[in-house]
């Protein structure tokens, strides 16, 4: 049988995590076709990522995250609509700092539609929405996220 690192990895995310001045954490395990993923997701600041997310970026990512129709393909201006966010997209490749970097400076610079946000939605206000949309994924692509956000950790010491 062989022991895969993603058990060590969500120890130690988990190990890392504590409950934010004494809100109620929400816990979620479950295991499903091998993958058993511990979330450890504070509630309110889903419901605040949420209302956020409702608040500035449902207009482009749709209300549910689903995302722009055919997002995948480049529009007529060559820039691509706006991705899913809701687990059906890209923004699994992606580690935490990476999200919060795209959702501060936007995409303009880089050739895309997204406009920055620095200045309207804070650090901990991007952290909250991309709390909402994580929500929202299976626990095996969070699982392989969580391993991504961790590679990235690590490598940045």
């Amino acid at each position: 049988m062989r022991v895969y690192p993603i058990v060590l990895i969500v120890m130690l995310g988990v190990s890392a995590c504590s409950k934010q001045d004494g809100q109620e954490a929400a816990s979620k395990s479950t295991a499903r076709q091998g993958v058993s993923v511990m979330r450890n997701q504070n509630t309110a600041q889903i419901q605040r990522g949420h209302q956020l997310f409702e608040q500035n970026c449902a207009a482009c990512h749709g209300a549910n995250a689903q995302g722009a129709a055919n997002w995948s393909k480049p529009g007529p201006d060559g820039k691509y609509p706006p991705p899913p966010l809701n687990g059906t997209g890209h923004a699994w490749h992606h580690p935490k700092r990476a999200l919060i970097l795209t959702i501060q400076h936007g995409t303009i610079r880089l050739g895309g539609n997204m406009p920055a946000w620095q200045g309207r939605l804070s650090i901990q206000d991007s952290e909250d929405i991309i709390a909402w949309f994580q929500s929202l994924w299976p626990d095996e692509l969070y699982a392989a996220w969580l391993r991504r956000d961790q590679a990235d950790k690590q490598g940045e010491r």
